[in-house]
């Protein structure tokens, strides 16, 4: 018979595990804490070593419970580990050899895993066991390098966040047993979303979550493992669905074909913070190795790094797009500023002169909106403009485009138009800016003047028109639109 002893803080789990194990050694030693357990260790033969992880604190007991196993040299210890704080087995199988159980379990469970850690114990394994071992693992190996330079490849081959998870998902799905594989992020100001999946079994997890883009809501909150490692920052291992203390979601498991599910919490900086979870699913039960473990987390930090890429590059991309918003559109009235106009103008009469397209333009001026003799411009005018401005940007198409010239000239750049669409369109907008409720509009007048772009005709030409008809139209009494003249 051999010795054993099992560890824990509460006087209940000790005493229930005596009661379901004790036949099965020969003495059994009841610890309540590493300190207490360490002297005994020292002293005496301890063949089975069982760590019931249950009311001890990771952050607080890891590098205690860790010397324990180191100081076992080999000697056979057992981990009892609760299925929401399976981050525990990695971490102490860097300090020696280990075996796990996954609470919470049933007795005849319990007692089944016991006993079978008990008869290795005695067991010297066979060489040819032993070679079969050794090219087993050597296989888990070459899988786990091509599972991590596929997911590199996914990783590099895009940087659209979308993208990135769709492409993640679908290099996870390779790994052996995996049935389905699964991405959730907490996006900055926003709750947890599931922003890609990849199902080999029909498994439909936004139906399943019924949470949306509020998963931090979800019904299943604190019994699906994804949900759990996002919202926790803790990896979760959940070796059976009924685990999770949750019928109906072990019966849809079940129903899939799923056995295990495996959740790690995706950090979003050095700090630790947690931007959200990658999640696997598996058809079959499977005791992890120190290696699996290890390639798991840096899977996990692989992709975390992606999605931090794609998120940075997005919003890099919005600020340029900020930018670029600033360096080409009027403050004041949101209109294209006159140096881009300037750049759209020649690009739009080169793209006309090319393909023989018409060409229309429009210029108009808003003059009088000062009110009176009142030299400075005052919050009233400038809401004339605006106003003025918006009426105008509603009458126009999708390719036409207003610019500011100048404080009060306005140009329309109108592709694709002739000469009797472009009056229409300035008929239009006079009228329109006519009705509309305008700051001061007893004191606007606004002329019109429309060309049409002529065969060879330069731009400083045809704006020189354009001028002529603006005067024109000035010269013939307020809010009128004149044609310039070949």
């Amino acid at each position: 018979m051999n010795i054993g002893m099992f560890i824990n803080p509460e006087l209940e789990c000790r005493a229930a595990f005596q009661e379901a194990c004790r036949d099965m050694f020969q003495s059994l030693q009841l610890e309540a804490s590493v300190a207490s357990a360490m002297p005994v260790l020292a002293r005496q033969r301890i063949d089975l070593l069982i760590i019931d992880l249950r009311r001890f604190r990771h952050g607080h007991d890891l590098v205690a419970i860790g010397e324990l196993v180191r100081n076992r040299g080999g000697a056979r210890t057992l981990v009892l580990c609760p299925f929401d704080d399976a981050g525990w087995i990695a971490d102490l199988m860097a300090y020696g050899p280990i075996e796990y159980m996954i609470t919470p379990s049933s007795v005849s469970h319990l007692q089944h895993t016991v006993r079978q850690a008990l008869q290795r114990i005695d067991q010297s394994p066979a060489p040819e066991l032993i070679e079969f071992q050794l090219l087993a693992k050597e296989k888990e190996l070459r899988e786990l390098l091509v599972i991590q330079r596929s997911l590199q490849r996914a990783l590099a081959e895009t940087e659209d966040a979308a993208r990135v998870a769709e492409h993640v998902c679908l290099a996870l799905c390779a790994f052996p047993g995996v049935r389905h594989s699964s991405l959730f992020y907490l996006k900055e100001g926003a709750d947890l979303q599931l922003v890609a999946q990849e199902s080999r079994n029909h498994l439909d997890l936004e139906r399943l979550l019924e949470g949306g883009d509020h998963l931090l809501q979800s019904p299943l909150r604190n019994a699906f493992p994804g949900l759990i490692a996002a919202a926790s920052g803790a990896t979760v291992l959940l070796d059976a669905p009924e685990k999770a203390g949750h019928p109906e979601l072990a019966v849809s498991l079940h129903d899939r074909d799923v056995c295990m599910v495996l959740a790690i919490p995706l950090a979003r900086d050095g700090a630790g913070a947690v931007q959200g979870a990658m999640c696997l699913m598996f058809d079959r039960s499977i005791q992890f190795s120190r290696e699996q473990f290890a390639c798991f987390s840096s899977l996990a930090q692989l992709v975390s790094f992606g999605l931090a890429m794609a998120e940075l590059k997005r919003r890099n991309d919005a600020l340029l797009g900020q930018v670029a918003r600033v360096s080409t559109i009027d403050a004041l009235t949101g209109a294209i500023n006159r140096r881009q106009g300037e750049h759209d103008l020649t690009r739009e009469i080169g793209r006309a002169q090319r393909y023989a397209a018409p060409l229309a333009l429009i210029t108009f001026d808003v003059v009088n909106v000062r009110g009176g003799d009142n030299p400075h411009r005052d919050s009233d005018v400038d809401a004339a403009l605006r106003s003025v401005v918006m009426t105008t940007q509603a009458r126009l198409r999708g390719a036409d485009s207003l610019v500011r010239m100048s404080e009060d000239e306005f140009l329309i750049i109108a592709p694709h138009t002739e000469t009797d669409g472009a009056l229409r369109m300035a008929e239009k907008i006079r009228a329109a800016v006519a009705e509309a409720d305008i700051p001061g509009s007893e004191n606007l007048i606004i002329s019109f003047g429309v060309a049409q772009l002529g065969d060879g005709e330069s731009g400083d030409a045809v704006m020189q028109r354009l001028e002529e008809a603006r005067s024109r139209a000035k010269g013939t009494g307020p809010n009128r639109v004149e044609l310039a003249l070949m």
